[in-house]
């Protein structure tokens, strides 16, 4: 809005207007604004106003009515110019104006801000379209009687009125109850997923446009007409859907900025006063009015409804927002001389201010969740016994197919209640993939038409589907996939992840397992995603290395699988034994808990194993793992489930050396990534560094210079970061 406002008051663009330049763009604009009227009736629902009250409605009825009654009580005591003369006039626009709402403008702040999810967000985008829908009804009903304040002849003005209201009423008659039988048939002639007939859409939208056209015919306004048309015109089918889609989308790129420069081509901004005291009291006044009447009457409204206040004057300044039509209203004004200069930079101003806050308003509702809500752990330590437990099985191609069906097969504990697992293809976008892209008919959606990725997507289905029937008590399977760049395809694991409310995300590593054993070079942008991922996943995250051939091998029930469980002490060692009592119920699994204990005895043990800083800290991350493992011991290796095996060790040179001895002996070794910080046990393996993402065990294990043919299960537990972190998006404070 601002580069149009300032290319428009630019002295040598706007002398290059004539009159007929002007006025064409007059009748431009004023067209766009039919057609915004239009989808703005069109995705609203007027039949809310016949059901009983909810809480989004009482809220938009309270600030609607502060506001109008504040507005009514000042605007006759404010300063105004010559052309502000007709107080009834004047006083009716500002209340319709100052009361509304931009809910195009304040669903689009509220969902880019997120917090569109969130209760306080969706009972503020449903008040705020409420309220603006409220307004546009007042105004397109009080438009029938306007001729009243502006003529004389009272036989002429009553005829006027009487045709008028006539001619709308037998628009709305026609729009809710007849169109919805032509809209339907034209629906049913042309299903989802066909191609829309050349002949149903003409007359489709020559319907349409007679509706909206019809009572503008008999003297009423046409932005009005359009949008009475659009609010009672059937929301739901084909027809509907494809024109709120196609209009938003040619507002958003050719109307709104013409617009924007309309406006300023409209306003000289020269004969804003500013010199003068009367100007700024006038501004201030209405800026004060817009912001006291939404807040005080939402406050009343929500209190009603037993909210607290803070959340509901948080609402209240949202409702401030003002849009398009409501910057258009009081130029049209200006045009047809019922404000003044003054008065319309004024009001104009005053929109614009009406949405600055909203960051910081927004930021303000995070703070207060914060400390409201609950913090959302998403790991198998908050996991409830009683919820199935969600995986992101994450693949690269077929060559991952028999280790993940091994891992999804382990990972399904008790059949009830179950495992669920969303298998996912991670696809690299590439200049060539990005050429066989097209847009899937009837949606905004992106489909891949390559063979290659067609086949291998089918191959991966058909692998699982196939495991899944074979073995299916207790697991349900989902596919999925991302198809992004490297730099990409994190970001949208992430957002996959959280939509999902999955616990766990298991990732394949970066570097292929050849014929014989060893590694190739390995993926740096798969690498890049794997770090990336460990940073900012929204849940637990486990990395699986395969070595060897173990396990490549079908795992059934009957099979003879070793499985090994490193527990040194840590949050990942606590959750990667929280995964391991899963595994524990495999009747094809052979479970080995490995403790590693550090020997305090030993002459080789170091004089001071803590900074005296940390003692506290480290004391208390004992007494979890203490607890931790008890619980664990209790449940699985007393009754003789898991075998279980200590290791005294005095160092990390040790823990070396016990790694090194465990080769040949398990065909996957779970071990957490971070092991307990500040240990002995790991401090010296740090100086390995290959991999340095898989922790300082999983980075040995995994090593192309370590012997080792087990495979290697790296599990890192969700880490809480940032102000924001595990504050979910569809959070509820109210």
């Amino acid at each position: 809005m601002q580069v149009g406002l300032f290319l428009s008051s630019i002295e040598a663009i706007r002398n290059s207007f004539g009159d007929q330049s002007a006025l064409n763009l007059d009748n431009i604009v004023d067209f766009g604004m039919i057609l915004y009227t239009f989808v703005l009736g069109l995705e609203m629902d007027p039949y809310v106003i016949l059901k009983s009250p909810s809480r989004h409605t009482i809220l938009a009825y309270a600030s609607l009515i502060s506001t109008i009654a504040l507005t009514t009580a000042i605007t006759p005591w404010l300063p105004y110019g010559a052309n502000d003369t007709n107080i009834i006039t004047l006083t009716t626009t500002l209340s319709l104006t100052l009361s509304g709402t931009g809910s195009h403008v304040l669903t689009r702040l509220i969902t880019d801000l997120k917090i569109g999810k969130s209760d306080i967000g969706k009972l503020a985008i449903m008040a705020g379209v409420h309220s603006d829908m409220m307004a546009m009804l007042i105004l397109s009903i009080g438009f029938v009687f306007l001729p009243l304040a502006r003529f004389s002849d009272a036989r002429d003005v009553i005829k006027l009125v009487v045709k008028m209201a006539l001619t709308l009423l037998l628009q709305v008659v026609v729009a809710a109850k007849l169109s919805p039988y032509f809209l339907d048939w034209v629906n049913n002639e042309n299903p989802e997923g066909r191609p829309l007939k050349g002949s149903h859409f003409v007359l489709s939208m020559a319907f349409m446009a007679v509706i909206c056209s019809c009572a503008a015919w008999f003297g009423y306004s046409p932005f009005l007409s359009s949008f009475m048309a659009g609010l009672f015109l059937p929301t739901e089918g084909r027809i509907s859907k494809w024109a709120i889609s196609k209009l938003n989308k040619l507002l958003s790129l050719l109307f709104y900025p013409l617009f924007c420069f309309w406006v300023g081509l409209s306003i000289e901004f020269t004969e804003f006063h500013a010199s003068q005291p009367d100007t700024w009291e006038r501004l201030f006044t209405l800026l004060l009015i817009v912001a006291v009447g939404k807040v005080v009457g939402t406050v009343i409204g929500g209190i009603l409804l037993g909210f607290r206040w803070p959340e509901l004057a948080a609402i209240g300044l949202l409702l401030m927002a003002k849009g398009h039509f409501q910057i258009y209203f009081v130029v049209h004004a200006l045009r047809h001389g019922d404000l003044e200069m003054t008065t319309c930079i004024s009001l104009v101003i005053v929109f614009f201010l009406s949405i600055v806050h909203t960051p910081f308003v927004v930021k303000h509702i995070i703070e207060r969740a914060r400390k409201l809500v609950p913090v959302q752990r998403m790991t198998l330590q908050c996991l409830d016994p009683t919820s199935e437990l969600r995986i992101l099985l994450c693949l690269h191609g077929p060559h991952n197919l028999p280790s993940s069906t091994n891992l999804m097969e382990i990972s399904r504990g008790k059949p009830i209640p179950g495992l669920h697992v969303y298998v996912t293809d991670m696809v690299e976008l590439t200049e060539k993939l990005a050429t066989a892209l097209d847009r899937e008919e009837g949606t905004n959606n992106m489909v891949v038409t390559d063979r290659s990725v067609i086949n291998t997507r089918e191959q991966i289905t058909e692998a699982f589907q196939s495991y899944v029937d074979e073995n299916n008590a207790g697991i349900t399977l989902s596919r999925s996939h991302v198809l992004s760049t490297f730099n990409g395809m994190a970001k949208d694991l992430i957002v996959l992840a959280e939509d999902l409310m999955v616990s766990l995300i298991l990732l394949p590593f970066h570097k292929r397992l050849n014929a014989d054993g060893t590694h190739d070079s390995g993926t740096p942008g798969f690498r890049y995603v794997n770090r990336k991922l460990l940073r900012n996943a929204p849940c637990s995250i486990g990395i699986l290395v395969e070595r060897g051939s173990g396990f490549a091998e079908k795992i059934t029930k009957s099979s003879q699988c070793d499985v090994a469980i490193i527990f040194i002490g840590g949050k990942d060692d606590r959750e990667a034994l929280l995964f391991a009592g899963r595994v524990a119920w495999h009747p094809g699994v052979k479970l080995t808990v490995i403790r590693f204990l550090l020997d305090t005895s030993s002459e080789n043990a170091p004089r001071r194993l803590y900074n005296r800083a940390n003692i506290e800290e480290e004391e208390e991350e004992m007494k979890l793992d203490d607890e931790s493992f008890t619980d664990f011991y209790e449940k699985y290796i007393a009754g003789g489930k898991v075998a279980y095996t200590e290791k005294h060790l005095a160092n990390s040179s040790e823990t070396y050396t016990t790694l090194k001895s465990l080769k040949g002996q398990h065909t996957l070794i779970i071990v957490g990534r971070g092991a307990r910080e500040n240990t002995i046990l790991t401090l010296g393996l740090n100086d390995w560094k290959e991999c340095p993402e898989l922790g300082p065990v999983g980075d040995v294990l995994s090593g192309s210079g370590f012997e080792c043919d087990s495979s290697i299960l790296i599990i890192q537990q969700h880490r809480l970061k940032g102000q924001l972190d595990g504050l979910s998006d569809d959070f509820s404070i109210m």
